[in-house]
């Protein structure tokens, strides 16, 4: 993995964390951030990264970005796009 892809990952793992916490957290906690973050990260990924990466990426299908990089890209569910 490379360290955009580990970046990518961990702010994954952080909105995860974030969304968690949603439901009981007062204040609510800034997600905010952590868009930016991903939104930064994406523009780091080199044009021969890995397609399908890039594609949830690009798409805001974080969800299934964070369980590619896990290699659970198995337990994704097909979008309309056919991914």
């Amino acid at each position: 993995m490379t360290d955009t892809e580990q970046n990518i990952l961990q702010a994954l793992l952080d909105l995860d964390s974030a969304v968690q916490q949603m439901k009981t957290a007062n204040p609510k906690p800034d997600l905010l951030p952590i868009f930016t973050r991903l939104d930064e990260f994406a523009r780091q990924l080199p044009p021969d990264a890995d397609a399908d990466l890039r594609h949830y990426m690009v798409r805001k299908s974080y969800e299934k970005a964070r369980l590619h990089l896990q290699g659970r890209g198995a337990e994704n569910a097909r979008g309309s796009c056919g991914r």
